[in-house]
């Protein structure tokens, strides 16, 4: 079992940044894709970035260019770096991992998620 932690989020102008971290409570060596989903109140939980064991990353099309995920598995966390940040970012984001190389089929851990929000 994995326990992942996220912190970062909070208030945040149109054009800002945020930074969110997740820390696992052991090694992420073994979790072969993590990432980043957000939901939005009334809409469905959408796949935001992700990274695999190897670094391949994926982003979604509206956050392409302005968010970018990387991961540390000496220290067994991952990050997400949020630029240009829109009022359409705001979100409860989660923290998630799989044991296999693809996030949007298969979550085997979710964090409790972090709220961010972003002011016009």
């Amino acid at each position: 079992q994995v326990q992942l932690v996220e912190s970062g989020g909070g208030l945040e102008q149109t054009g800002g940044s945020l930074r969110l971290s997740c820390a696992a409570s052991r090694t992420i060596f073994s979790l072969n894709a993590l990432g980043w989903y957000r939901q939005a109140p009334g809409k469905q939980r959408e796949l935001v970035a992700s990274i695999t064991s190897g670094g391949s990353t994926k982003y979604a099309d509206s956050v392409k260019g302005r968010f970018t995920i990387s991961r540390d598995n000496a220290k067994n966390t991952v990050v997400l770096q949020m630029n240009s940040l829109k009022p359409e970012d705001t979100a409860v984001y989660y923290c998630a991992a799989s044991h296999t190389g693809n996030l949007a089929t298969i979550v085997n851990y979710w964090g409790q998620g972090t709220q961010v929000t972003v002011s016009s």
